[in-house]
């Protein structure tokens, strides 16, 4: 009989324990860059350009279903725009290349280094995290912090955003003036749609 429990006791256990693999989460997913962008809106009074960059970068979790890190990076060169076409596509294009703005020779690449996750609700989003990292860009790092909609399932991660970035405070400071022809808003409209996968 005590031959039965025990045989039974590690029955159980074997089959805890490959329930808890089964279920358990990769600790680590790269970002699916087919399924990836950072789109972007940027306005002066009487109109606005929008369009998008490429992303790549990783997500860590903890081996269930919370994020505790991440890194990732921003090709500038990827930049495009959706509003326009021709010449005039390529004009903007370049004009956002140049030192006016991203000055691309320069630096190449934007960053974002999550240091915290904390829960967060916003029903209005439905955001359930506040992500706060550090973003660099132009050359300058400062905090950033971004409410979320994050979603971890076994075999991806995906992320929702939408928040406005101040450009002025990375430095981004042409066109500030309101009395001049071209004005352009401080504050660029942000939304990221990401997909996470699990690392090999």
């Amino acid at each position: 009989m005590k031959l039965q429990q025990y045989f039974g006791a590690g029955l159980l256990a074997v089959l805890a324990a490959c329930s808890q693999k089964e279920a358990s989460i990769a600790q680590k997913f790269n970002l699916d860059e087919s399924k990836s962008i950072v789109e972007w809106k940027g306005s002066a009074p009487t109109h606005f350009h929008k369009g998008s960059f490429k992303v790549t970068g990783t997500f860590l979790t903890d081996g269930s279903s919370l994020i505790t890190g991440g890194e990732f990076s921003i090709p500038i060169a990827s930049i495009d725009n959706e509003d326009l076409s021709g010449p005039p596509k390529t004009e903007l294009l370049n004009h956002l290349k140049s030192p006016d703005f991203f000055n691309l020779a320069v630096y190449p690449t934007a960053t974002f280094r999550i240091t915290k996750i904390e829960a967060f609700k916003d029903p209005a989003t439905g955001a359930n995290v506040k992500v706060t990292g550090n973003f660099t860009l132009i050359g300058q790092e400062h905090p950033l912090q971004i409410p979320a909609k994050v979603t971890v399932t076994k075999d991806r991660i995906y992320v929702e955003s939408t928040f406005k970035l101040n450009r002025h405070t990375w430095g981004m400071s042409k066109y500030n003036d309101p009395a001049e022809t071209l004005y352009i808003l401080p504050d660029i409209d942000i939304t990221l749609a990401l997909q996470g996968i699990p690392s090999k």
